[in-house]
């Protein structure tokens, strides 16, 4: 698979829904369901960068669970019509205007000597 746009990402997941999926999932089902893979990103970072330790059998590999978090919010952006493309960019612009000097000017993120 060659590079993805947000645009081709909506439409490969919209295509795939619509042949193998029968339909999306109601917006509270995937609400569930993005809330349920957040989880299991958060277990294996908890795992890996935290105090605990992998199970037997837990596989430490993030992507997997971060594909599955986009997935999901693929399949809500598009049931509720929303142009992932077109927000990203409108985030980026309102977090550059709200946090442009913000960040630069903290002490609590100056590298540490």
């Amino acid at each position: 698979m060659s590079d993805l746009t947000l645009p081709q990402a909506q439409q490969l997941v919209d295509e795939w829904i619509r042949t193998y999926g029968v339909r999306y999932f109601n917006p509270l089902t995937n609400m569930a369901c993005l809330t349920e893979e957040v989880g299991e990103l958060a277990r294996i970072v908890a795992r890996t960068y935290g105090e605990q330790s992998f199970k037997d059998g837990e596989h430490p590999d993030p992507s997997d669970e971060m594909a599955d978090i986009l997935w999901v919010l693929i399949c809500m952006a598009n049931q509720m019509n929303i142009d992932l493309q077109d927000a990203l960019r409108r985030s980026l612009d309102k977090k550059t205007k709200r946090d442009k000097l913000r960040h630069v000017n903290n002490p609590k993120l100056k590298q540490q000597s």
